[in-house]
């Protein structure tokens, strides 16, 4: 069994994840992405795609991420704080409107992600 991952390595990623989406670079924000990486949001159905709320796949979040900058052209997110466990950090952020959000993040063994949850207040 793979030694679980080192929390200021997580600490980091979850730091370089908000500096990625501050540069706007879609592609740069991939590359911390495994190919069959999956995002869960309530945002997903909301902007015409899978209506279950989940894209599977690194085309398929380049797809709604692309969509989603293309419709904030002010995004930014500020760093409140990162949680960690042996596979999976949390991004608590807040966004250019305020709104404050959690992130989800599971990685694999290379350190990629493979699960994504977008989870907001629910008002």
């Amino acid at each position: 069994m793979p030694l679980p991952h080192q929390p200021s390595d997580l600490a980091l990623l979850g730091r370089t994840w908000i500096e990625a989406w501050n540069s706007r670079d879609l592609e740069r924000v991939l590359t911390l992405y495994d190919d069959n990486a999956e995002m869960t949001s309530d945002r997903i159905p909301l902007m015409g795609f899978d209506a279950s709320g989940t894209v599977r796949g690194k085309e398929s979040l380049r797809a709604y991420w692309g969509k989603a900058l293309g419709l904030l052209p002010n995004l930014h997110f500020s760093l409140v704080d990162v949680f960690v466990s042996p596979d999976s950090l949390v991004v608590f952020y807040e966004n250019e409107r305020g709104k404050r959000i959690c992130e989800y993040l599971r990685v694999n063994a290379q350190g990629l992600i493979v699960q994504g949850s977008a989870n907001h207040l629910p008002h």
